[in-house]
């Protein structure tokens, strides 16, 4: 009886040591954890896995472990009175307690979220390349139209034809048409609808007028010739000049002036014209840097022949800024022609005070102003400028630096000379234009010039150049 019992004895412990060999090479590689739940995991107060936890929930203590595939949504689950302490390391999660504010506030903290200052870091870098390559495309923009104005000399005008039939070349009606070069008018094309044959896309320049109508509504046209540089004030906010263009700018003015203000008697001839709103907004610049005077919708018309004066009814008209003092005291007097043409020629004085500030002389250039900028604000009233243009009889100050150069200082001398305060004392746009084309002896404003400049294809003026 006694040896079977030691038999048994020696038969358990075998069986024993045998389910302990094969639990450890079961278990290999797996952490050994504390277990203390009623879910039935446990053996031995222990379990094995590849994580250990701890939870608390409501009051509830557990321990035990848990394998990879759940360490996510075991270990960063957060809500209002729970805690969850996840480890890797062998019976970890066997001293594991709660933490002391576990009563009231959430406890176990969600993954931080990616910081947004990376993003805005980058937005913001972004953002200067962008500006960056704006501005280097403006900045090269603006330089290829310098370039281009100085060497349009060499360039010409492409002819249009208007596309029906036997119609002729704007060339020939120029010729057949235009006495002067001033843009007069070709009365025969308001019945000949212009509107109808061409396609207007933007122009300046006076060819031609009609009216049609699209849409219901009636649009008056005008074609002209296209002025691509744009306004003299426009062209001057980004543009600086060497004094021979310079030169070459208030010339042409001049010599636009001196046209206006002549009466041409003929079977095609023109009355005399007052501006009376001549400003660096109302003259354009042309390819070959001259310029061409724009904008007659204020303009006087005086014929001496026929004893006619359309001068409108009240005095006080055009750009108070560039206004001369007998028009901001209304002592002009509105009934002689000779009043809106000195008048004129103080604008013109400033237009000329413009375009010098653009020029450089000693490598010195100054920003573009208007005249006045200094002593009236932007949009100055008319008590403004009469204070000081009649009171206090100002005038824009010039640079020290035009009087070193022989070209600038003979337009400062013009300057001066029209924007006297009495007004017969003002020089004439002929005088002005003669005393110019003295310091440019290469410039000819003859009406054939004009033409052939306009209208002689490249070609041809190549050869008679060669």
């Amino acid at each position: 009886m006694e040896g079977s019992l030691g038999f048994t004895v020696v038969l358990v412990g075998l069986l024993l040591l045998m389910s302990a060999c094969y639990t450890d090479s079961k278990d290999d590689g797996k952490l050994l954890c504390t277990c203390e739940n009623d879910k039935g995991t446990c053996v031995n107060d222990t379990c094995r896995g590849d994580i250990c936890f701890y939870t608390w929930v409501y009051g509830h203590e557990e321990k035990g472990c848990f394998f990879n595939h759940n360490y996510r949504e075991q270990c960063f689950t957060s809500f209002e009175l729970f805690h969850v302490y996840c480890c890797k390391e062998n019976q970890c999660n066997a001293i594991a307690t709660p933490p002391p504010n576990i009563n009231g506030e959430t406890t176990t903290k969600a993954p931080q979220q990616t910081k947004p200052e990376l993003w805005i870091t980058v937005a913001l870098l972004l953002l200067f390349m962008a500006v960056s390559l704006c501005g280097l495309l403006i900045f090269l923009r603006f330089r290829r139209v310098h370039v281009r104005l100085k060497n349009a000399d060499d360039q010409d005008v492409t002819m249009s034809k208007v596309p029906n039939g036997e119609d002729p070349t704007y060339g020939r009606i120029f010729d057949e048409f235009c006495t002067s070069g001033s843009g007069t008018g070709l009365p025969y094309l308001v019945q000949r609808t212009m509107a109808r044959q061409i396609s207007l896309v933007e122009c300046v320049g006076f060819i031609a007028s009609d009216m049609t109508s699209k849409n219901s509504s009636t649009q008056l046209w005008l074609v002209t010739h296209f002025h691509e540089l744009g306004s003299l004030y426009d062209f001057l906010q980004y543009s600086s000049l060497e004094p021979e263009s310079c030169l070459k700018m208030c010339l042409s003015v001049a010599c636009g002036l001196v046209h206006l203000h002549t009466e041409i008697v003929s079977s095609q001839g023109k009355p005399a014209i007052g501006h009376r709103d001549l400003k660096s907004r109302n003259i354009l610049v042309k390819r070959n840097g001259q310029c061409c005077i724009a904008d007659l919708g204020l303009a006087v018309i005086h014929s001496q022949s026929s004893d006619y004066l359309d001068m409108g009814h009240n005095p006080r008209v055009g750009t108070k800024r560039y206004m001369a003092p007998e028009v901001l005291d209304e002592s002009i007097r509105m009934d002689v022609f000779e009043s809106y043409k000195q008048t004129d020629i103080w604008a013109l004085a400033l237009v000329f005070w413009e375009i010098s500030r653009r020029t450089i002389v000693n490598g010195i250039v100054e920003e573009y102003r208007p005249p006045f900028f200094d002593l009236v604000p932007s949009d100055p009233s008319f008590e403004e400028m009469k204070k000081v243009v009649c009171v206090d009889q100002q005038r824009p100050i010039l640079h020290n630096r035009l009087h070193s150069h022989p070209i600038m200082s003979s337009i400062v001398k013009i300057m001066k000379e029209c924007w006297y305060q009495n007004p017969p004392a003002r020089l004439t746009a002929l005088r002005v234009k003669k005393t110019l084309s003295k310091l440019d002896p290469d410039s000819d404003f003859t009406v054939k010039k004009l033409k052939q400049d306009i209208w002689t294809p490249v070609s041809q003026k190549q050869t008679e150049e060669a």
